[in-house]
């Protein structure tokens, strides 16, 4: 396994501005690959939530767009950030759209796959990474798994507690 952190890697904000993760260093990060076109795509509201919940407690929410299943994400940056503002209220960072699959895959989620396993690789949109504040994966969870849930929340919880 690698040694290096989430910290290490960078994307760029969905208006194309540099957004290098170790700006985060010392919070903890809930990275989601994101599309708008899934049936998974209402998490978005509960993903606006935990942010507004935790946001003063230091944590992080990362959308990462990605158009990898189904061309789920077939929109533009502006296309995307409208559609997130307008239909969810979506107030947390967003990145440019990224592949997240494949040899292909954005090098955070090349490391995600590394930490956490085969398994951990996205499958589909909507897979949650909560990253520790020393930047190492702490754990995941698979779309099916909603942020309202009690096993997310409480997963959450634990990592603001760290």
């Amino acid at each position: 396994m690698s040694d290096r952190t989430a910290f290490d890697f960078e994307f760029r904000s969905i208006k194309g501005k540099p957004l290098p993760l170790s700006g985060f260093r010392g919070h903890p990060i809930l990275v989601v690959n994101t599309a708008s076109k899934c049936g998974f795509t209402p998490q978005y509201k509960g993903l606006e939530a935990v942010w507004q919940k935790h946001k003063a407690d230091g944590l992080v929410v990362l959308g990462v767009p990605s158009n990898d299943f189904a061309n789920q994400e077939p929109g533009d940056a502006e296309e995307i950030a409208t559609f997130c503002e307008m239909n969810f209220g979506v107030d947390f960072p967003l990145t440019e759209k990224v592949c997240v699959k494949g040899q292909d895959a954005h090098p955070f989620f090349q490391w995600i796959g590394e930490q956490g396993g085969f398994l951990s690789k996205p499958r589909w949109n909507f897979y949650k990474y909560l990253i520790g504040r020393d930047g190492k994966l702490r754990t995941w969870f698979a779309s099916t798994t909603t942020p309202d849930s009690a096993k997310f929340q409480s997963a959450v919880k634990k990592l603001l507690a760290e």
